[in-house]
């Protein structure tokens, strides 16, 4: 049963995420994403999907304030947003944070490039932490904290800077080690040694919240605290929206899958993707309609996304027209 959020009375918008970030963990994998959206219910917001306005984005839409929290483009740019936490130090009037994920998967500047862009207009949003990938790496911006260049290895964000080693952030960023670990040190072969979804998915749907004298300060009040310390939040009101995992092959085919939660915590559809960044042509975002969960190797394209109950992993089917 959800829980009433102790959220509800809070006057300001709390749009708290928390997301794992592996770089070149795996051989054939040089990027794995997973992240949970943590939301109001009432914020009304689509599913991820090729954007009709700009077929070459595919990521969710934020449906009152504009823009989106993490998206993927057809050349193979990534982008994820959270906010920072930081009560009292809110401005009404700021532009949408979500702005800034799809600005720049929109526009031809690189990583880099884009996050020296911000460094004067970044200020004028709320707190905020970006991270911006594309064939050349990834980069984190804040507008609380200097850029960084992410390099080799498993780190995690959630609402404070990057690595901020907050009970959640950890819980799961070792969890998703182990993982990863565990498929670099069965001696797998490439194509079959992917990581796999829904282990991805279980990590990222902990419910468990650390003792008290483990939660962060970051002056919301225990109670908020508490609510809010879990990786994956349920109540009435507030809680994880959906999970998402981005999951770059070497060979430059992105799998994209979100996993949406209602209320209750429970699965309440999926989308499944494929960006495919070697073709150039307009169906190089293609859905995935059912993905076996033992290979890597290709993807059963269809033209529509499909519910929770299909299987799903970023392992592999038959490509058809």
């Amino acid at each position: 049963m959800p829980v009433e959020s102790p959220l509800v009375a809070l006057p300001v918008k709390l749009n708290m995420c928390l997301a794992v970030v592996a770089i070149h963990a795996l051989p054939d994998w040089p990027l794995i994403i997973a992240a949970n959206r943590d939301e109001f219910h009432v914020r009304p917001a689509s599913v991820s999907q090729p954007w009709q306005d700009a077929p070459e984005i595919l990521a969710g839409r934020d449906l009152k304030a504009g823009g989106t929290w993490l998206g993927v483009s057809r050349q193979g740019r990534i982008a994820l947003l959270t906010n920072y936490r930081e009560p009292g130090r809110n401005d009404p009037d700021a532009p949408s944070r979500g702005r800034l994920v799809e600005d720049y998967l929109r526009g031809p500047l690189s990583a880099s490039h884009y996050a020296s862009s911000l460094q004067a207009s970044g200020q004028t949003y709320n707190g905020f932490n970006l991270l911006l990938a594309d064939e050349d790496g990834m980069w984190y911006w804040s507008n609380r904290a200097p850029a960084t260049r992410l390099t080799a290895g498993v780190v995690g964000l959630s609402n404070a800077t990057l690595g901020t080693p907050w009970p959640k952030l950890t819980r799961t960023s070792r969890a998703v080690s182990r993982h990863l670990e565990a498929i670099q040190g069965s001696g797998k072969t490439s194509a079959r040694g992917a990581p796999d979804t829904e282990t991805l998915f279980n990590i990222f749907r902990d419910p468990v919240a650390p003792a008290d004298h483990e939660l962060p300060d970051t002056g919301v009040g225990l109670e908020r605290e508490r609510m809010l310390a879990s990786p994956f939040i349920i109540s009435e009101s507030y809680g994880t929206r959906c999970t998402t995992l981005v999951l770059k092959r070497a060979d430059g085919q992105i799998f994209f899958h979100e996993r949406r939660y209602d209320p209750s915590g429970q699965a309440s559809g999926q989308s499944d993707w494929l960006v495919d960044t070697r073709q150039t042509a307009n169906a190089a975002i293609s859905a995935i309609s059912a993905i076996s969960a033992n290979s890597a190797n290709s993807a059963h394209f269809v033209n529509s996304a499909h519910s929770a109950n299909s299987a799903n992993s970023a392992n592999s089917a038959n490509s058809v027209s």
